[in-house]
């Protein structure tokens, strides 16, 4: 299995010179089978050079997993090229939205609309499907199984747990480690400490025994503090994800878009100091754009 990543910026995508070694894209992974099976995870702006490098494969069929329908994680799809070109397939997965009662076909649906966009989805060249997923339902995508896993994020999110000829890969998306709302003592504290517990349990076990961790790792600690509840993990916790789950290797991705690289590296290695008995051993990297990973 190989992965590659295109995008791994969160937010907004954030070119420049002190952008440059990671990259300035937002979020897009191409994954790719031992049979060389396209899955791409998430469509931020990385997947406009991500298609560029698939036009001297044509006819290209795209399995493109969405894990939400925030901006950042889908507004490359217009631009995907081989949209444009005849003999072409995507096919879009991703979940069901319970506020607009849309399913995934919606985030093509509103981005394509001519006030925003001047080429409606009728005059797209290939051949566009939907499929609208459902939570710890597998599907089947050639050899890969892949497996929605429900994370905690302000909208719908799924994690996507891609396996394949006995490999794996997990991508968080977006996700923040659910926690409590309410103080001890508060009327409802255990009964949400409950179902916190579970929640926690069943994403540890989505992730179990996989080869490669993909985690949303946007804060430090200090910076977390402030920004509880907006649905994003820290270095810390994708340390603690990974090592619950033993994952063989964990990639810290979305960086904060207005980190420079050398801000980037200096919280990473501040937090592997700060976590150096959980980070002990294992193999923990930050996700860099163009970067290829093949086991």
């Amino acid at each position: 299995m190989k992965v590659r990543f295109w995008g791994v910026r969160g937010s907004i995508a954030s070119p420049g010179e002190k952008t440059v070694r990671y990259g300035g894209n937002t979020t897009c992974i191409e994954v790719r089978t031992d049979d060389n099976e396209l899955i791409i995870l998430d469509a931020g702006t990385g997947i406009f050079p991500l298609s560029q490098s698939l036009l001297a494969h044509m006819p290209v069929t795209a399995n493109v997993l969405i894990t939400h329908s925030h901006w950042d994680h889908i507004q490359g799809l217009p631009m995907f090229i081989p949209n444009f070109i005849p003999g072409n397939t995507l096919r879009l997965h991703g979940g069901f939205d319970p506020v607009s009662g849309k399913g995934i076909e919606q985030v093509m649906a509103v981005q394509l609309q001519y006030s925003y966009f001047p080429v409606r989805e009728v005059e797209m060249k290939a051949k566009i499907e939907y499929v609208t997923l459902m939570p710890e339902q597998s599907i089947q995508i050639g050899s890969a199984t892949v497996t929605p896993c429900l994370l905690n994020h302000p909208v719908i999110d799924f994690g996507y747990r891609i396996e394949s000829h006995g490999k794996s890969v997990f991508f968080t998306g977006d996700h923040e480690p659910p926690y409590n709302i309410y103080q001890p003592g508060d009327d409802g504290y255990d009964e949400y400490q409950a179902f916190v517990d579970q929640k926690a349990r069943s994403i540890e076990d989505a992730m179990r025994g996989v080869d490669v961790l993909i985690a949303d790792s946007s804060y430090t600690d200090a910076e977390y503090a402030a920004k509880r509840g907006w649905g994003h993990g820290t270095f810390g916790t994708s340390m603690q994800c990974a090592r619950a789950a033993g994952a063989k290797v964990l990639y810290c991705t979305h960086h904060e878009p207005t980190r420079s690289d050398d801000a980037l590296e200096a919280v990473f290695q501040g937090a592997l100091r700060d976590y150096a008995d959980i980070a002990h051993g294992m193999d923990i990297r930050l996700a860099r754009e163009g970067e290829t990973y093949e086991f």
